[in-house]
């Protein structure tokens, strides 16, 4: 199937409407990948590369500076009632991918298309998979095979913050937790243990626990601790021998990968804890000078994002990274998920204005 064409002289809300109604649920990103590339390719100031459905350009001035602006082109599955296409009700444009993040990626191929000569060198990255696990997200993987695309002093990731800065990210780790029991036939209870009764000493630990607000360069981030999914028993008249809690840890930038794991096992001690996914935080990184001057370009004020986002992954390759998007939070991956035209359009001029001045 040929790629949808693209037109990148359309205003930013049409081409938000435009990208949004290419499905492109993650595994799928093959037509909407096939369409960014190819209207890039139609600009003689960039230069174009691709991995897999990850498209990267960038002009090449020889500016003393490059950022990288960055948004994934995947989105969750679609609503029950399908909330494709898109439609309009007064300012707000609704559909999947409004929010997240599609309007963040309008307003990167719009600056592409309509800044051919940045006060500094460019880098424009539109990559897949980053709604699902962490080991196929398209930024992790052209980090480890082409960690070169992504050098830079400093980066934007258009997440959804609804128009504000938001410095680093909280980590995210999940664990599982398991009781153990002894079967029994459920008519003769006292010959076995419960797991699942067992579980309540776990889950009273979790409702009992009181989640901290940490303080990093300036900025308070707030942890969270959650049961997640809870499963155990064979049958309807059989005692469980075992129960599995699986529990995710939000956790401030500050704590690396061993710290957040150690607290758990020590929260949940007596108990069997496998640890099954984690990623790191990322602290704001806001006193270095190109985050700085980003700052003051956009109103001197930074939040802190409580979500784990892709800027830990700049962090890693020791690039100061903030969220910056037109999308609500709030309403990402919602059946009603929908934007703000006015902030896609004050979006994408401020950033137009960042990057001209």
């Amino acid at each position: 199937m040929s790629a949808p064409a693209l037109d990148l002289r359309q205003d930013v809300v049409s081409l938000t409407a435009a990208l949004c109604d290419i499905e492109s649920v993650s595994g799928g990103e093959g037509p909407i990948a096939d369409a960014v590339e190819r209207a890039l390719r139609d600009l003689p100031h960039l230069e174009v590369f691709r991995d897999d459905d990850t498209v990267v350009a960038r002009t090449s001035l020889g500016r003393p500076e490059r950022v990288v602006l960055a948004g994934h082109l995947d989105t969750v599955p679609l609503a029950a009632t399908p909330n494709l296409p898109t439609w309009r009700e007064g300012d707000l444009l609704f559909g999947r991918g409004t929010t997240d993040m599609k309007s963040g990626v309008a307003v990167q191929l719009a600056l592409a298309a309509g800044v051919t000569e940045p006060n500094r060198d460019v880098t424009y990255v539109f990559y897949d998979h980053e709604e699902v696990e962490a080991a196929r997200n398209g930024l992790g993987r052209i980090g480890r095979e082409h960690p070169e695309w992504l050098q830079a002093q400093f980066a934007v990731l258009l997440e959804p913050t609804a128009g504000q800065v938001e410095g680093g990210c909280n980590g995210t780790m999940r664990v599982v937790v398991t009781t153990r029991g002894k079967a029994a036939h459920s008519a003769r209870a006292w010959m076995g243990h419960n797991a699942i009764h067992e579980a309540a000493t776990v889950l009273g630990r979790l409702t009992a626990y009181d989640p901290q607000e940490v303080e990093v360069e300036g900025l308070v981030y707030r942890e969270s601790l959650n049961a997640v999914l809870i499963e155990g028993g064979i049958a309807g008249n059989v005692i469980p021998d075992s129960c599995r809690i699986s529990v995710n840890y939000r956790f401030a930038p500050s704590k690396s990968i061993a710290d957040a794991e150690h607290h758990l096992r020590e929260l949940f001690t007596g108990y069997e804890v496998e640890l099954t996914d984690a990623a790191g935080g990322a602290t704001p990184g806001l006193d270095r000078p190109a985050a700085k001057a980003f700052l003051a370009a956009m109103g001197g004020q930074a939040l802190p994002k409580y979500g784990w986002t892709d800027v830990a992954r700049f962090s890693e390759l020791g690039v100061p990274a903030v969220n910056y998007g037109p999308g609500d939070a709030l309403k990402a991956h919602a059946d009603d998920e929908h934007v703000s035209m006015e902030r896609i359009v004050a979006c994408e001029r401020a950033l137009r204005a960042w990057l001209s001045g």
